[in-house]
């Protein structure tokens, strides 16, 4: 029976030692930056993306609080940008009906939290001009009354 103990015991010890390997990080992993879009109000953007300049893919924003997390992005030559300290990251931060953003940022250790805020686009309507299409039954009627001319 002391056997069992000791066995189990030992089994037990194992699981409580600090696990210093699980612990520390594969030094390919990256470091996590986070981006945090909003607009001028302070607001979230939902809609933003955020993409970087070597990059084909978009990565969408958290629609509720309009952040994006990561740690490596994956380039189109199948290689891939691991967020290590000391890196000088770019990136695009766009959003329908906004400015879009180009961003620099230096990796740190830790605590890479990056706020950016988006200003709206303003159009001026006075500048976009429709063009008039008319079609067959919109054609104005001649002054004596009668229906169109086809």
């Amino acid at each position: 029976m002391s056997i069992r103990k000791l066995a189990l015991s030992m089994a037990l010890g194992g699981l409580l030692l600090p696990g210093s390997a699980l612990a520390k990080k594969n030094k390919g992993e990256g470091v996590a930056v986070k981006v945090i879009v909003t607009a001028e109000t302070g607001e979230p953007v939902s809609t933003a993306v955020i993409r970087h300049p070597d990059e084909a893919d978009r990565h969408r924003v958290n629609a509720v609080d309009g952040s994006w997390e990561a740690a490596v992005l994956y380039l189109p030559d199948g290689s891939e940008l691991i967020f290590e300290p000391g890196l000088t990251l770019h990136l695009e931060v766009s959003a329908p009906g906004y400015m879009t953003q180009l961003i620099q940022y230096d990796v740190r250790k830790r605590n890479n939290k990056i706020p950016v805020s988006l200003s709206q686009l303003e159009l001026e309507s006075e500048e976009i001009e429709e063009p008039v299409i008319q079609f067959g039954r919109d054609r104005p009627r001649d002054d004596a009354g009668g229906a169109p001319a086809n």
